[in-house]
Order: C-alpha cells, then sequence, then structure tokens
C-alpha cells in the first residue's frame, strides 16, 4: 500500500512539472484566446491515458505498479481530463452510451457551474 501511494505521489510530482511546463503555452501562444497550453495538457494527457489503457488490455509489458505510476500518477498529476476520457472509454467498451453521454454532458455543464459559482462566490469576501 505505502509502496503504491508513493509511486503515485512520484508519478503525480512528474504529471504536474510537466502540466506547469506546457501549460506556459498559455502566454507564449494566442490562437483565438484559446488557453492552448491546457488544451495541448488535455488531448496530450487523454491520448497518454488511452495508450497505457491500450497496452494494459493488449500485454502484459505494465505492471500493477507501472500502472499506478503511469496512470494514477502522471496522468492524473498531469491532467485529471486524462481521468474524464478513459472513463468515457470504459463506459462506451461496455455498451453504456447512455451513461456516457450524461456523465459528458453533467460533467461539463456541472463543472463550469460550479467554476462560475466558486468564481462569483468571491465577491462575498
Amino acid at each position: 500500500m505505502f509502496k503504491n501511494v508513493l509511486l503515485i505521489g512520484t508519478g503525480g510530482f512528474i504529471g504536474s512539472i510537466a502540466r506547469y511546463f506546457l501549460s506556459k503555452l498559455n502566454v507564449q501562444i494566442n490562437f483565438l484566446s484559446i488557453p492552448i497550453g491546457t488544451l495541448c495538457v488535455n488531448i496530450l494527457g487523454s491520448y497518454m491515458i488511452g495508450f497505457l489503457t491500450g497496452v494494459s488490455e493488449k500485454s502484459v509489458i505494465l505492471s500493477f505498479e507501472m500502472r499506478m505510476l503511469l496512470m494514477v500518477g502522471v496522468c492524473g498529476g498531469f491532467t485529471t481530463f486524462s481521468s474524464f476520457t478513459s472513463e468515457n472509454l470504459m463506459l462506451i467498451h461496455s455498451g453504456q452510451f447512455m451513461a456516457m453521454l450524461l456523465y459528458t454532458v453533467l460533467s461539463v455543464v456541472l463543472g463550469f457551474t460550479a467554476v462560475y459559482l466558486g468564481y462569483v462566490s468571491t465577491n462575498l469576501l
């Protein structure tokens, strides 16, 4: 258990540092006011977790510990969007298309609502 926590923490550290450096693209590149760095992080993180999931399903090359380090740690520290997209992939694989659609809509709408409410609640301070 403690070993897994250390692996996840180490991976999270690596992923968070990588996200920090990639997010700097937000300042350097302006394309239609889209936060390019964050977009790149989300897309790259989604690709990484999809690739690692595929490798894990098709071979034994990734041990449980390596999956903890890379998928939970690095990808989780890099972007939680990768977890969101991976969970949607699992819902599709299991034929739960309506659940995937509902999860996606709820995540986007409630996530945006929560960030907006969090922002406006600072006016109460």
